[in-house]
């Protein structure tokens, strides 16, 4: 059966991204994606976090200028790490008969993993992008892992995870097809 997918960009905020490790490198590697999906004709859905009582509209909030929405792409607003919860993102998905998510963004262990985990409960296979999520620079001591391990470990455990009738893959950006 063929795959209707959608590429979701989580995050991808200016306060987020000015923290994020190899921002640069994630914020062109989903811009080609994106440049890849419009061209196809997949949709693009930014989902735009508007927590801790910030508005969508705060320059802070707002979706850097190489990943901003244009007039015809989807915007769901989140308050919390689940994409899914409390928000439009599933009705918006379905409406345009998406069975396959694209997942990329902000921050990796957080809002990327939890939404990309609740995709596959809500029945859509999952494409993690590799090499087009990050997470926040900080110090290479703590508790946290350091930013590569964690995205490395995220992606291997997504390699591993199985879930019931769902099609589940971890590919670089140049590995995914669109269209």
């Amino acid at each position: 059966m063929p795959h209707t997918s959608a590429l979701l960009v989580i995050d991808m905020q200016n306060a987020p991204v000015a923290i994020a490790h190899r921002a640069a490198e994630t914020v062109a590697v989903i811009a080609g994606l994106r440049e890849r999906a419009k061209a196809a004709g997949v949709p693009v859905v930014t989902v735009q976090d508007v927590g801790d009582g910030t508005a969508a509209d705060d320059e802070g909030w707002r979706v850097v200028p190489a990943l901003e929405p244009a007039a015809d792409e989807e915007v769901v607003r989140k308050t919390s790490p689940d994409g899914f919860l409390d928000t439009g993102l599933d009705s918006t998905l379905r409406r345009l008969g998406v069975t396959e998510v694209i997942v990329t963004g902000f921050a990796t262990e957080i809002c990327v993993d939890t939404t990309a985990r609740r995709a596959l409960s809500h029945g859509y296979d999952v494409v993690l992008v590799a090499d087009g999520h990050t997470t926040s620079v900080r110090p290479g001591t703590g508790a946290y892992a350091a930013p590569d391990r964690s995205i490395a470990h995220h992606n291997e455990i997504f390699r591993h995870l199985r879930f019931p009738g769902r099609n589940l893959r971890v590919l670089p950006a140049s590995e995914v097809t669109l269209g």
